[in-house]
């Protein structure tokens, strides 16, 4: 079959059909980039704070050297106060836990580094951008 050449067609007085538009007929409407943005941002968030707070090797060192060891409703408060620096922004915590104070990676939920009261004689923390008081 062969394609139909328009300009013979208005040399023989004829002209193609061309379908209407209909005129309530809107355009479709392209996705909102920030609706999908706010989901996955939400959906991200979701299971970034569903996940428990992880301990780093230092830290972990640190509380098995200073013989530093934390009950489960610490590590709920722990948890609930990390959860709440996420909602605020916060990417590096100090988080105060009774006489403890954690250096938490709020993006990575992960304990940096750990202290006690005793161990703690200068009271200056650096490179925080907030603090919790769990």
């Amino acid at each position: 079959m062969s394609a139909i050449d328009p300009i013979s067609l208005a040399m023989n007085g004829l002209r193609p059909i061309v379908p209407e538009t209909i005129p309530s007929q809107a355009p479709a409407k392209k996705p909102d980039a920030s609706k999908a943005n706010d989901f996955g941002s939400l959906l991200e968030q979701t299971v970034r704070d569903s996940e428990p707070v992880k301990f780093s090797a230092h830290a972990q060192n640190r509380l098995l050297h200073r013989q530093i060891s934390l009950t489960e409703p610490q590590m709920s408060r722990l948890e609930k106060g990390v959860s709440e620096a996420a909602e605020k922004g916060a990417q590096s915590s100090l988080v105060m836990l009774d006489n403890l104070a954690l250096i938490v990676s709020v993006r990575n939920r992960t304990v940096v580094t750990a202290l006690d009261q005793a161990q703690n004689s200068s009271h200056v923390f650096t490179q925080i951008d907030s603090a919790v008081i769990a």
